[in-house]
């Protein structure tokens, strides 16, 4: 089981396969995939913004066909309390999807430097 962030979950729906890494890629083919439920309400800002160009619930659906992925059933309060200790950011959406691969000692996959120096089981290359 490895949780994904959100840039990777935007960039395996627009087939962006290089800017994954190889490893990256090793561990998508690998593994069970799970995202925290707040990816959603992420990527539905970036479209509501213009940085992607489909609502949050086409791209969930498209990659939870195609991919398998699946969103995390997780006590919602658990990882909010968990959150609450992941005092290394101001991002909501970063502490949130962290504290959830923490609640289930899970890999994060990652790309973002700040979530990889402060999740010991965040990952990229």
């Amino acid at each position: 089981m490895i949780y994904l962030d959100s840039h990777l979950v935007v960039w395996l729906y627009q087939k962006e396969f290089s800017l994954i890494s190889r490893k990256a890629i090793d561990m998508l083919e690998n593994n069970e995939l799970f995202i925290s439920p707040i990816i959603m309400l992420e990527l539905e800002y970036l479209y509501e913004v213009g940085r992607i160009k489909e609502h949050a619930q086409i791209i969930i659906d498209y990659l939870s066909f195609k991919v398998g992925l699946q969103t995390s059933n997780l006590d919602f309060n658990k990882v909010i309390h968990a959150a609450i200790n992941e005092r290394w950011t101001r991002d909501p959406f970063d502490r949130i999807i962290t504290a959830h691969a923490r609640c289930n000692d899970a890999i994060l996959l990652t790309k973002d430097t700040i979530i990889q120096k402060n999740y010991p089981k965040a990952v990229w290359s």
